[in-house]
């Protein structure tokens, strides 16, 4: 159903741990424990208690010059005079450093331990990471990736002058990679914010941040300048298992701690927020990615009102389709749920998906995309080929049928939802009723061996339609022996091994 592009090696470009050494090889920042000299003192001036304080907290800041005077007022003209200067001047400003004080489990075993065949000590490790962001209004919103903040126990936001600000997430999207903070309305000016919507390949691009922020040990901003090498671009993160879409692609420098900081045009307007860099060394080879600031403006919108990200839903199920006359493939209609938006206008299995509120359709991802930025509620323009005709449509909006229907919790940790046909188009299930597995702890997951998305239809050898169903003979058979459930994944069905529940 998706493109798949394979790429050598994805890497978020922040939550940069202190102490990073410069060129390491990295997965993802964030995920790192410090192991180099200067994390010692960066980690010392972050106390447990109180507001964290990050490493260039602790001197004044040492403004130079050129961030003191803008460069207008010091008369600086001719080649010196450039728009990288006017519209980095226009930003920086608005951007702030993010540190983020994260508790880990630390596993400690010595040579000696292993000799006496002592159990490994486990300890609680208090890690400081950082990451970038930028304001987007006067009431304190500061916008940054999810995958700067997340699993943070708690969050300062340090702004140029060093003034360090208490943050509260506000909502998150795994998903997006965005994340909404608040801080103290006014403290930190607004970006002047542009649009990603008429980018042109080759028009220059600054991406500014604070990378390796602990280790250069300053609150300042930095800058890096390129162009936009490529807009529409999707990557394949392999190794997370998760897809980026529609991303901006740049050689403009990002490096770890410049996630969540803004991309801006040669107008002074932020037209992307860095996210992610294509590398093999750990720094910036000139492959850098950006979430449009439409889309991220859009996410952010939704995590403020309803402290999550609505997901759209139209009845359709998309697959390519592989042609003879061109090397790309075909994205046709391969389901349609009954009394859903799609089905109501009339589109059909088979029907060719051109064009979706303007954007043209070469993947099932182009398609998801294009709702996505649409957002719930919103109507959008398809047009779709059927025998060789183009029609068009209009189609509203919908929330995904998943995510409003009812949860059932039929035993501790494990939450099902009724199957309907338009849940089975949603998740591309093969089977039209039963019980989703919507969330299940980790110990139901261990005892069951299920996970989320599978679809129970049938307990000890008895059916089940719905999760009512499911909820009935898990409490009628709750003390009396062994059960084992029959479930469906991805069209094949399996048993668990009997277990008991009280």
């Amino acid at each position: 159903m998706r493109r798949r592009i394979l790429v050598p090696l994805v890497l978020a470009a922040s939550s940069f741990p202190v102490g990073l050494a410069v060129g390491s090889r990295l997965a993802r920042p964030a995920d790192r424990t410090p192991d180099v000299a200067p994390a010692a003192s960066a980690a010392a001036a972050v106390p447990d208690a109180g507001t964290p304080r990050p490493a260039f907290a602790s001197a004044p800041s040492r403004a130079t010059p050129s961030q003191a005077t803008p460069a207008r007022e010091r008369g600086l003209a001719g080649p010196r005079s450039t728009p990288i200067v006017a519209a980095a001047e226009q930003v920086a400003p608005s951007v702030v450093s993010i540190t983020v004080i994260s508790t880990r489990t630390v596993t400690r075993r010595s040579l000696f331990d292993e000799f006496l065949g002592m159990v490994p000590r486990q300890f609680e490790r208090r890690v400081p990471s950082l990451g970038s962001g930028f304001a987007i209004d006067d009431r304190g919103t500061i916008l940054t990736n999810e995958h700067v903040v997340a699993g943070g126990d708690s969050i300062v936001v340090a702004d140029m002058s060093g003034a360090l600000h208490r943050a509260e997430v506000i909502g998150s999207d795994p998903l997006t990679d965005i994340a909404v903070l608040q801080i103290r309305p006014g403290a930190v000016p607004a970006a002047p914010l542009g649009t990603s919507s008429d980018l042109v390949v080759g028009e220059p691009a600054i991406a500014i941040g604070n990378p390796f922020g602990y280790v250069l040990a300053n609150a300042e901003a930095t800058v890096t300048a390129g162009v936009v090498s490529g807009v529409g671009r999707d990557i394949l993160d392999r190794a997370e298992g998760k897809l980026s879409a529609d991303l901006i692609q740049t050689d403009a420098a990002i490096n770890p701690g410049n996630s969540g900081g803004p991309l801006v045009s040669a107008e002074g307007r932020v037209i992307g927020v860095n996210a992610s860099i294509l590398s093999k060394s750990g720094g910036s080879e000139g492959i850098g990615f950006a979430i449009p600031i439409d889309r991220a403006l859009r996410i952010a919108a939704e995590l403020r009102e309803f402290g999550q990200v609505r997901r759209p839903w139209v009845g359709v199920e998309p697959q390519s389709v592989e042609t003879k006359r061109s090397r790309f493939p075909r994205t046709e209609i391969r389901r349609v749920a009954p009394n859903s938006p799609a089905g109501e206008a009339g589109l059909a299995e088979g029907d060719e998906l051109l064009v979706v509120d303007g954007r043209p359709i070469t993947s099932p991802l182009d398609w998801e995309v294009g709702l996505l930025d649409a957002g719930v509620g919103a109507a959008v323009e398809v047009q779709y080929r059927r025998g060789g005709r183009i029609r068009s449509a209009r189609l509203r909006i919908e929330e995904l049928p998943s995510e409003q229907a009812e949860r059932v919790e039929v035993v501790r940790g494990l939450e099902l939802i009724s199957v309907t046909p338009g849940i089975a188009v949603e998740r591309s299930l093969e089977v039209e009723s039963g019980a989703l597995v919507a969330a299940l702890s980790a110990r139901a997951a261990r005892v069951t061996g299920m996970r989320e998305g599978d679809v129970i239809v049938g307990i000890n050898r008895r059916r089940v339609d719905t999760a009512e169903d499911a909820l009935e003979l898990f409490r009628s058979l709750a003390g009396s022996g062994r059960i084992f459930v029959t479930y469906n994944r991805g069209g094949r069905y399996y048993n668990t091994w009997p277990f008991q529940i009280g």
